[in-house]
């Protein structure tokens, strides 16, 4: 068995994807057969198994006698719950800085369907618990939250451009995103039609456009090594937007926001999943949206 965890909110858009569902957890899917590609999956419980219990303390020797690390999610009987995992190993934080090294150990999951009984896999997917990625923020320097979104990608997936390369931004302002491509190391042209914050504006390696994301033909900047966008638009004119981008052959790496209005747009979602060497995937920083990156093979 495959249990799959759905961000708080997405648990609808996690069952629409699903195939061979068993049962539902609070946000936890348990589901018959092999693994499935998820794009909602927040946490992915990679050998699920049930197992009886009679007391607390046998369900924390259960649980350690199937691995060393576990993160409890607790839906229901949370008191309960609690009591085993303070029997079981401590689990230090793993709060992260951006571009840390991932911690190493891994990381088992556990949770109660009732009173007696262990839902439990000593594999998941995730370095951290319930999938939940936490960074010690710059509380100071970003204009907004919205960088986060591109540190656990650079962190935590490793999609990462390189000191040096030519990226543009669309959709810039306030510079959440371009701040971070510029202590990169990389030259980024910053665009949007509202201007950046003016400390981000003033750091080095910064051109700022203030037009309109989809007034740009390719040729007006020539070849670039990234693609980023974090644009306020329909998925359907972002899709629009990178294929523009592929077919002029001046890009071949992507990285875009995907942001629903109101109803999640499963069609163009799809659409994107189909691309060549497309990764989509609800990152723990994403609200309404998901997180598209094309990396060129070559």
């Amino acid at each position: 068995m495959i249990a799959y965890l759905a961000p708080e909110k997405f648990l609808p858009e996690l069952l629409s994807e699903l195939k061979d569902v068993r049962s539902v957890h609070g946000n936890l899917v348990l589901t018959e057969g092999p693994i499935q590609n998820s794009v909602w999956a927040q946490n992915i419980w990679l050998n699920a198994e049930i197992v009886p219990f009679k007391s607390i303390t046998e369900a924390a020797k259960i649980l350690k006698s199937r691995g060393l690390l576990w993160a409890l999610y607790s839906f229901e009987n949370h008191r309960r719950a609690e009591l085993i995992q303070d029997q079981l190993p401590k689990l230090r934080s793993r709060v992260l800085n951006f571009l840390d090294e991932l911690p190493k150990d891994p990381l088992g999951a556990w949770t109660l369907l009732d009173k007696e009984t262990l839902l439990l896999s000593s594999e998941t997917n995730s370095l951290f618990p319930r999938g939940e990625v936490a960074f010690n923020e710059d509380k100071l320097t970003p204009p907004s939250r919205a960088y986060l979104k591109l540190w656990e990608l650079l962190t935590v997936y490793g999609v990462r451009p390189s000191a040096g390369d030519k990226v543009v931004d669309f959709g810039s302002c306030p510079g959440g995103w371009t701040w971070v491509l510029q202590k990169m190391g990389c030259h980024v042209i910053s665009i949007d039609r509202a201007p950046l914050d003016e400390k981000i504006a003033k750091l080095p390696r910064i051109q700022f456009m203030k037009t309109n994301a989809f007034n740009i033909n390719p040729q007006d900047l020539g070849k670039i090594d990234w693609f980023f966008s974090d644009i306020i638009c329909y998925p359907e004119k972002l899709l629009q937007l990178v294929k523009n981008w592929q077919n002029s052959g001046l890009c071949s790496n992507f990285v875009c926001t995907i942001k629903f209005q109101k109803e999640t747009d499963f069609n163009t979602l799809k659409e994107f999943q189909n691309m060549e060497n497309a990764r989509v995937q609800h990152l723990y920083a994403n609200k309404h949206e998901v997180t598209v990156w094309i990396k060129s093979q070559r």
